[in-house]
């Protein structure tokens, strides 16, 4: 390369990864080393398709970009690098599969013992691999979500483990960098934000990022939060638990979530609502974000487009604002999932003849 052409480039600066762009606003011990694999920095990409449905500007915070595919990486480098800070030896959560695969891979670049569980039967052999490759033991427990994070508390009390799911509020310090990121591209908060709830770990973190940001005056405003659940696991929708809940949008099949209290006060704090969506409606939605918009995400991740799609369809305005809709994890996740319903995946086979491939795309 030319010096002259040399002069005109603008050199760039690698992202860090969440600790380290954003440690001053994060409450965890002075001085912790930052496990991580650079997590975070993840696009905000303008959905065409939904703001021309809803006259609104529609982004879509894909988290999927993550190392491991999912915003858990978020919450897991800071609980990670402080369990390691602190000591631990093992980590151990309860997972219905992206927590699982976070962990395991944060614990393994930490040189940490990996312990999940998981529900027997409930759980998508990606994120399953993903765990097992990482060096997680993996035990399946006979019952769901809220029965493994029984046992996970209970080993993290009487065993020398540490909790790492997002009841420690070390999570939600990672997590909430998210609101960080988007204010700073942004500009400002959006007016609406729409996310999958499960856990109640991810709405509770948002709303915790964009109170801080309002706090410090790097935000004039907070959105109004809209959280999307799961029929078959709608507590928060409900006001009472579900004890069987059953959905196939596994990562939000949860009936008694953790983080309950901090998500009803993100709610009540912001002017939002929960919403309950059939698992057609978040398929469906699924489908449409992929082939509309190029982004692929595993069923849970579409609630948050599930959502607006049919608060436009019921005759909700959102013309004229800012929405952000989070999409939680890549569709490589859950492809079984994915391509339920398609029959036949491959609608033909030709011979190595341009005419037949041609007839066969419908172009001849």
């Amino acid at each position: 390369m030319s010096s002259a052409r040399a002069d005109t480039l603008t050199r760039t600066r690698q992202w860090r990864g969440v600790i380290e762009e954003y440690r001053s606003l994060l409450e965890i011990p002075a001085g912790t080393p930052a496990i991580t694999l650079r997590e975070g920095g993840t696009p905000l990409v303008r959905s065409d398709w939904l703001s021309g449905l809803s006259g609104a500007e529609v982004w879509l915070k894909v988290e999927g970009d993550n190392p491991t595919g999912s915003f858990k990486d978020r919450g897991m480098t800071a609980a990670i690098s402080v369990a390691k800070h602190e000591g631990a030896e093992a980590v151990v959560c309860a997972s219905t599969g992206n927590t699982s695969a976070s962990m395991a891979a944060y614990a393994a670049k930490a040189g940490l013992k990996p312990l999940v569980l998981v529900p027997a039967g409930k759980i998508s052999a990606g994120k399953m691999a993903q765990a097992i490759l990482h060096g997680a033991q993996v035990i399946m427990v006979r019952g769901n979500f809220d029965t493994c994070l029984q046992l996970a508390r209970a080993l993290a009390w009487d065993y020398p483990v540490a909790l790492v799911n997002s009841v420690n509020p070390i999570r939600l310090e990672g997590q909430k960098t998210a609101a960080f990121e988007i204010v700073d591209f942004l500009g400002d908060a959006p007016d609406h934000h729409l996310l999958p709830v499960g856990n109640a770990g991810n709405v509770s973190a948002y709303w915790l990022g964009y109170t801080q940001y309002r706090d410090l005056a790097m935000a004039t405003r907070t959105p109004v939060m809209h959280g999307f659940q799961a029929e078959g696991a709608a507590p928060l929708v409900t006001g009472e638990p579900f004890p069987d809940p059953e959905t196939k949008a596994t990562a939000i099949r949860i009936g008694n979530p953790a983080s309950w209290k901090l998500a009803e006060a993100a709610r009540e704090e912001s002017g939002g609502d929960f919403t309950a969506l059939s698992d057609d409606q978040i398929l469906a939605a699924q489908r449409e974000l992929a082939c509309q918009d190029g982004v692929f995400v595993e069923p849970a991740s579409a609630a948050g487009v599930a959502g607006m799609l049919q608060a436009l369809a019921t005759g909700t305005s959102y013309a004229g604002s800012t929405v952000v809709i989070t999409v939680t994890g890549h569709g490589l996740k859950d492809t079984v999932t994915a391509l339920e319903g398609f029959g036949p995946l491959v609608e033909s086979v030709v011979d190595a003849d341009v005419r037949a491939a041609a007839e066969a795309a419908g172009l001849a």
